[in-house]
């Protein structure tokens, strides 16, 4: 039993309640209010001084790919190199700490913050280094392999038309057979421990909660089941959506919910310039980028998903898959009417004024990503370039938010780097003034909202008795910092099931041993 006082907390409810004392029992919240108005019982609790700053719910993120997100956390990040000379200087860098390495994989190369002004190709890569390597995009939607990793590849990758042989580069579904290939290489133990020292940086950003899109080609799904398990010793609520269209996979495990991107992605993105629009991109008259499947088979997955009581989540970025996966939902949802389905679109940057009503009268949910409106490797003056006037269109917060449909923010990490803080200044100064959110919106958006998404309301997302008590202590209150000052913020210390956030020990063992434990006896608080 704890009692935290000095502080100013936000309940992050519908009507936000501030109070400045609140009190933990078995880790959750006991009770709120002002401390001189502390019951009895909680008297003699040990008082926590939180040195007069904010404290709010832990922060969800409600997309990500957390296990790709761990996987390339351990490896290399490319996503600060100056010129390809310096990636190179990188990736021998991370060889020379693992000389045993059989094969490396890397992240976040961009044409637009090189010297170069252009992706590597995979001659570029055959000079950096000579063990196979897999350099995915910033984007998550294409990766360049040199020659000794092409050497590698199954048939499968090679002849699939995505691959282009002269570059190395791998797009649409070669890219996904390409990752899928290397990640089924990974170690076991390998990725537990990536997995540790993933869910710990989460955490000292505050975030308390994660929706995470698992599934990219192991052998029998075992990453799947490997979240599944390990979830319960992170320090983290994880929701899992397993990214099939099996939906038998997904009824077998008794899970609830069901999508992602991968196989669920309908198109692709903008960085490749594949994302399905209604109208062609600007630099590229011909193009108006792709659908990965027919209406009729998004509609067939979606009523059988639809129909098993599964929560859905589709990946769609251009406006015409936006409207693909919204008849694909309209036609389920006549099919089987679900009065709280809380089905979802992942991304939907672009989506016109009438698709927001649709979206909204079938009571859809959008998990957006506000970092991508200041995203260094995706920089404003290329959408302009690629989408003209609708680069000012992109994520319209405030129309989807009067139009009541609910929203919530992840980072779609590896993409992104999660980091609340820099999410919540991105929706407040959103490019657009007419769309920015205020600082309590865009805190909702990262707390109460994020937890309606996973049907985790008065769980998660907010301070109220009976949530499990996980806090965020901020330095500054954002509610009294200006919307251009909202990235000044800091997290100073993070509270799970209200005990201070601590290493994790014990290394791939002691995560496995964690989860059994907190399986058997915690699981109510996860």
């Amino acid at each position: 039993m704890r009692v935290f006082v000095n502080a100013i907390f936000h309940s992050c409810e519908e009507e936000d309640r501030v109070f400045t004392a609140l009190a933990e029992e078995k880790g959750r919240v006991a009770w709120v209010g002002e401390e001189a108005e502390l019951p009895p019982r909680f008297q003699k609790a040990r008082r926590v001084d939180l040195g007069g700053r904010c404290a709010v719910p832990a922060f969800g993120d409600t997309h990500m790919h957390f296990e790709s997100y761990a996987l390339f956390g351990s490896t290399v990040d490319v996503r600060e190199a100056r010129d390809f000379a310096q990636m190179g200087e990188l990736l021998r860098a991370y060889l020379e700490r693992h000389p045993k390495a059989k094969f490396l994989p890397a992240y976040g190369c961009s044409a637009h913050t090189v010297a170069e002004k252009r992706l590597p190709r995979r001659q570029d890569l055959d000079r950096m280094v000579t063990v196979p390597l897999l350099i995915v995009k910033y984007d998550g939607h294409a990766a360049v392999a040199n020659s000794a990793l092409i050497a590698q590849f199954p048939p499968e990758v090679t002849g699939d038309p995505g691959f282009d042989p002269e570059t190395g580069w791998l797009y649409q579904n070669a890219f996904y057979r390409g990752v899928n290939h290397i990640t089924a290489q990974v170690p076991p133990l390998a990725v537990l421990g990536s997995m540790t020292d993933a869910a710990q940086r989460l955490a000292e950003r505050g975030i308390g909660f994660v929706h995470t899109v698992e599934g990219v080609g192991y052998k029998n799904d075992i990453d799947i089941d490997t979240i599944r398990f390990t979830r319960y010793g992170l320090p983290q609520a994880f929701r899992v959506f397993f990214q099939t269209m099996e939906v038998e996979k997904v009824k077998k495990r008794g899970m609830e919910r069901i999508g992602g991107c991968f196989s669920l992605a309908l198109d692709g993105c903008f960085g490749s310039e594949d994302a399905a629009l209604s109208r062609p991109y600007e630099n590229d008259p011909g193009n108006t980028g792709f659908l990965a499947y027919s209406q009729e088979e998004v509609n067939a997955f979606c009523v059988e998903a639809n129909r098993a009581g599964l929560q859905i989540a589709v990946h769609a970025i251009g406006d015409r898959a936006v409207e693909q996966a919204i008849v694909a939902f309209e036609t389920a949802l006549a099919d089987c009417p679900r009065r709280d389905h809380r089905h979802t679109i992942i991304h939907a940057d672009l989506i016109p004024p009438a698709l927001q009503d649709r979206a909204a009268a079938l009571g859809l949910q959008i998990a957006l990503q506000p970092p991508f409106l200041d995203w260094a490797q995706e920089p404003g003056d290329y959408l302009e370039e690629i989408l003209g006037d609708r680069a000012r269109e992109i994520i319209p917060l405030r129309s989807l938010l009067d139009r009541g449909i609910l929203l919530s923010a992840g980072s779609d990490a590896p993409c992104t780097l999660p980091d609340p803080i820099q999410s919540i200044h991105a929706c407040c100064n959103h490019p657009d003034p007419a769309q920015r959110l205020t600082p309590l919106e865009a805190l909702k958006l990262h707390t109460l909202w994020a937890a309606r998404a996973s049907f985790d309301e008065g769980r998660h997302g907010s301070l109220v008795p009976g949530a499990v008590c996980d806090l965020a202590v901020l330095e500054k209150d954002p509610l009294a910092l200006p919307p251009e000052r909202q990235r000044e913020n800091r997290v100073a210390a993070v509270y799970l099931r209200g005990r201070p956030l601590a290493p994790a020990r014990g290394g791939p063992l002691g995560l496995v041993c964690r989860s059994a434990w907190n399986w058997l006896f915690a699981r109510d608080l996860k």
